[in-house]
């Protein structure tokens, strides 16, 4: 049976990474209808991010929370009437089997235990430090005109707050970095706005840039530049 969450690490931890697209698993029966190897795209999961998260758990200090299954079963970083929530169209390929698919039992089986899971943990009396990490990818193949070339994106709605200590710091750790870039927080943050922005909750929402976060040597890399800046983070805003 396919787990709707995995966690790493101490819940006790200071930091809490929330991982929506870590997983690219499909549960048994459920027939999304597409080639398998497009389950190793980015349409499917984000790229770099489990492997991220769990060498920042290695670190210390950290505990994460992976999304178990795949965004094109059900995308957990959608609100639950969200149009795109179980998607039949991403990036130019038609996932056939979401057609008929039963939303509400993609609900109950895997939306509705992640959420409830992560409010937990972000809801603990030490007040963890939430870390949202996704990856994007360097160019889309419905928009191949789009340029891209920002190596880490910072994503926030109304709560800059992380987002203004953490950009000067991956800058000065030698990044290219995007504010509100390759897309905008205010529009793409619903775990966010309800586990950290509904309850005065302090995060930093990051966008690796795949091609980067692909190998070995690149997660360690950014799990290395990431680490310090989560630390400076959430000393600040303790």
């Amino acid at each position: 049976m396919t787990s709707p969450f995995h966690i790493l690490g101490d819940s006790g931890a200071p930091i809490l990474i929330v991982a929506d697209h870590a997983s690219n698993a499909v549960p048994d029966g459920i027939d999304l209808g597409v080639p398998p190897a497009l389950m190793h795209e980015h349409v499917a999961l984000d790229i770099g991010v489990a492997e991220v998260a769990e060498l920042l758990v290695r670190r210390g200090g950290c505990c994460a929370i992976l999304g178990g299954v795949s965004r094109l079963v059900i995308d957990y970083n959608r609100e639950p009437d969200a149009a795109g929530l179980v998607p039949v169209h991403s990036d130019g390929h038609h996932v056939e089997g979401n057609g008929t698919a039963d939303v509400a039992d993609r609900l109950l089986r895997f939306y509705d235990p992640y959420h409830a899971q992560v409010e937990r943990l972000a809801g603990q009396a030490h007040r963890p430090f939430i870390l949202s990490l996704h990856s994007f990818t360097p160019g889309l193949r419905s928009r191949p005109e789009e340029a891209r070339p920002w190596e880490i994106g910072i994503l926030y709605n109304e709560d800059d707050r992380a987002a203004r200590i953490a950009i000067p710091l991956l800058s000065a750790a030698g990044l290219v970095v995007g504010d509100q870039q390759p897309y905008s927080g205010k529009l793409l943050n619903a775990s966010m706005n309800r586990h950290a922005e509904a309850h005065g909750r302090p995060y930093l929402g990051v966008e690796m840039r795949q091609d980067l976060v692909s190998d070995a040597a690149g997660q360690a890399r950014f799990a290395e530049i990431l680490g310090p800046v989560l630390e400076q983070c959430r000393k600040s805003l303790a």
